[in-house]
């Protein structure tokens, strides 16, 4: 069962009324309403500094007495360990990586977003706040997103200041680039490497704090238990990955910077170790879990090429600045070579559609559309032999181009070079392509996740003294991210935010001291060695992998781009079949006391297990279409997806209530107060 928090963020008003047709009823207890998020009252653009004044202060010589543990290096967690080093607080860092320089965040290619305006093409911090709330269709949380905003132009100066190498115009000034679902060039980048280069800057500054003593690293090891005391975050277990110790690390407060859990799907762009289990492990200690179902889907990936296939790759939304999408106008050409379909015979289908936008509209609808195409058989590539929701099997061409071939005639082939070489070499060793004279093939996949823990404004859960940090919340994204933004959150929760919050938190300790005697620390500590055993004891007959990809089928069938009533309610009772599978007959080989990854991934697939039904159960309760979350149920006349604001404008925040039990929704309302409410449109 999990702990019982008492949530200081909750109303204790009556349950919320569902409606007696919400199909998901069976599957969930209606909860309260969410009021309090924190968020000063006032002026949008004067909250932000009103909540720094009123928080409270922990003095520099008090720093030293208080331990904050952060799980993560990767943007969000290693900028805000080295922030909460540079202030003085001790702080423990815990990555599963060998090196904080291998976190995912390094995998991010094309760009940050900072509204700085300096393409002077009318761009400003309303302007970064209204396209983001926009792009997230509305089911966003407004103060955080302008929070976002406002940061955004420090991002830039900071990461300058670290010696990114943004690329820069001939004059010397910084370069930016377009991004899809504005009209405003205001992203940053390093060529196709802007992740990798961003992440040097905070692994540099992390690695400072290090030495300086602040900073204690922790590498190779997993978070697989929180440990909460007198209703606070106070600690994490870890498995050593290398000697398979289990053992208790203990603190002041928790951050949680983990990423997302894209990896519940087996196949996405996600690297092979992302996973849900720290983030799932404190849900089920009574941090609610916020949207779920709310996954998005990249338009601009290499499509799958085999059954064997346990990774996807992604070409950065960045070459759709230069590159063109099109598929045969008739299905006979699709087998054809590209460079022999005339132009009146292609189909620059998001030039045609959306004629505002182009090729540059958000990954939500350039990655339905291309389904589209291909549901129309008028994809490219070879067939692909699918099962589909009602059990039989059809082929299709899964595979749209992206073409260069008018780019680098006005260009010319350095000028493209210059930009996207990178990822044109990178493609041309996966495919065998040369995408310089053959246009690239892409098709979308999973790459981010917009759900998370829920926090309040200050990044709190539910559970007091536990922060969360990047991709691993909720907050700012709403039911779809913009390109170049998971950058800009990453940076801007652990360089600005996070370290302007959790002291308000910090000020009351340090708090009474935990340790291994304390009751709630060892229950945690034998909860997680009782589960690693039980794993190990089964002996079945079939791998963790196997059972991953056969969830991952599922989730991708039922609860990937488009989903229905009919179709979640099934995957609900598959996977509740797969888990029941899972726990009788997995095989995990080896033994603790050594490095197994084995495992590391049976572990993580356990949760996964967990998380998929929620997602489906999440989705399937929101009856409306928004964002990536498209219901076929729920569209409007030309396929757009259509909300329902009257019903929906809210965050669904579940709460754990033990295995086997049904969820507690509680709902955010989302009060629109500086941004109209209106149906998106890209045309």
């Amino acid at each position: 069962m999990a702990a019982t928090v008492k949530n200081s963020k909750t109303t204790t008003e009556a349950p919320v009324q569902a409606s007696t047709t919400d199909p998901a009823l069976g599957y969930y207890t209606p909860g309260t309403d969410i009021h309090d998020t924190k968020a000063p009252a006032g002026p949008i653009d004067k909250k932000w500094a009103q909540r720094q004044f009123t928080a409270k202060l922990v003095n520099p010589a008090n720093r030293r007495k208080l331990t904050v543990i952060v799980v993560g290096t990767g943007l969000a967690g290693g900028a805000a360990a080295a922030t909460l080093g540079e202030a003085g607080y001790n702080v423990l860092n815990f990555c599963y990586q060998d090196s904080p320089r291998r976190a995912h965040s390094i995998a991010a290619q094309g760009g940050i977003n900072a509204a700085k305006n300096y393409r002077n093409d009318n761009d400003s911090v309303y302007r970064l706040f209204y396209d983001t709330v926009k792009g997230g269709d509305y089911r966003a949380r407004e103060t955080n997103v302008y929070r976002l905003a406002e940061v955004s132009p420090n991002i830039i100066d900071q990461c300058v200041a670290q010696g990114v190498p943004f690329a820069r115009e001939y004059g010397g000034l910084l370069d930016t680039r377009s991004f899809g679902g504005v009209q405003v060039q205001r992203t940053f980048y390093a060529r196709g490497q802007t992740g990798q280069q961003l992440l040097i800057g905070a692994y540099q500054a992390l690695e400072r704090q290090v030495n300086a003593g602040t900073v204690t690293m922790h590498t190779r090891h997993e978070m697989v238990e929180l440990i909460v005391h007198d209703n606070r975050a106070r600690g994490i277990v870890t498995r050593d990955m290398v000697s398979g110790k289990v053992e208790s690390w203990y603190a002041d407060a928790v951050v949680l910077a983990t990423g997302g859990y894209g990896n519940v799907f087996f196949l996405s762009t996600n690297a092979m170790g992302c996973n849900v289990t720290a983030t799932w492990r404190a849900h089920r200690k009574g941090a609610y879990f916020a949207n779920p179902c709310f996954t998005q889907i990249h338009p601009t990936c290499i499509p799958v090429h085999g059954e064997t296939q346990s990774k996807l790759t992604l070409m950065s939304e960045s070459l759709r600045n230069d590159g063109r999408i099109w598929v045969p106008k008739k299905a006979e050409d699709c087998t054809k070579d590209p460079r022999q379909i005339p132009e009146a015979d292609r189909d620059y289908y998001l030039e045609r559609i959306y004629p505002a936008f182009g090729n540059l509209v958000p990954r939500d609808i350039a990655s339905r559309q291309a389904k589209n195409m291909c549901d129309e058989g008028r994809g490219v590539g070879p067939l692909v032999t699918e099962v589909t929701q009602d059990g039989t099997k059809q082929q299709r061409r899964r595979g749209v181009y992206l073409d260069f071939s008018d780019a680098i005639e006005r260009l010319g082939r350095k000028a493209v070079s210059d930009k996207y070489g990178n990822l044109f070499d990178m493609y041309e060793q996966i495919t065998g392509e040369n995408p310089y004279e053959t246009p690239m093939r892409i098709y979308p996949a999973v790459h981010y996740t917009m759900g998370g823990l829920w926090v309040d404004y200050d990044l709190e859960s539910s559970i007091p003294g536990l922060y969360v940090c990047g991709e691993a919340n909720f907050s700012d994204h709403g039911a779809n991210r913009l390109g170049a933004s998971a950058l800009m959150q990453g940076l801007a929760d652990g360089y600005f935010v996070l370290p302007n919050t959790i002291n308000d938190y910090l000020a009351a300790g340090p708090f009474e001291k935990v340790d291994d005697n304390t009751p709630e620390a060892a229950e945690a500590l034998a909860s997680a060695s009782e589960r690693i055993n039980r794993l190990l004891d089964i002996k079945g007959s079939r791998s963790v992998d196997s059972f991953h990809k056969e969830l991952g089928s599922i989730m991708w069938e039922y609860c990937g781009m488009e989903r229905t009533e009919e179709g979640l309610q099934i995957a609900i009772k598959k996977i509740r079949a797969l888990r029941e599978s899972y726990w009788k007959d997995v095989k995990v080989t080896g033994v603790n006391e050594d490095f197994n990854q084995a495992l590391e991934r049976a572990g993580r697939v356990a949760d996964f297990m967990e998380l998929a039904e929620l997602m489906c159960v999440d989705a399937l309760h929101r009856r409306e279409s928004c964002g990536g979350h498209f219901r076929r149920e729920s569209q409007t006349e030309d396929g757009e997806a259509l909300r329902h604001d009257d019903e929906y404008a809210y965050v669904a925040a579940w709460e754990f209530t033990g295995d086997g039990q049904k969820p507690i929704l509680h709902k955010e309302p989302l009060e629109y107060e500086f941004i109209e409410l209106k149906q998106r449109s890209y045309k």
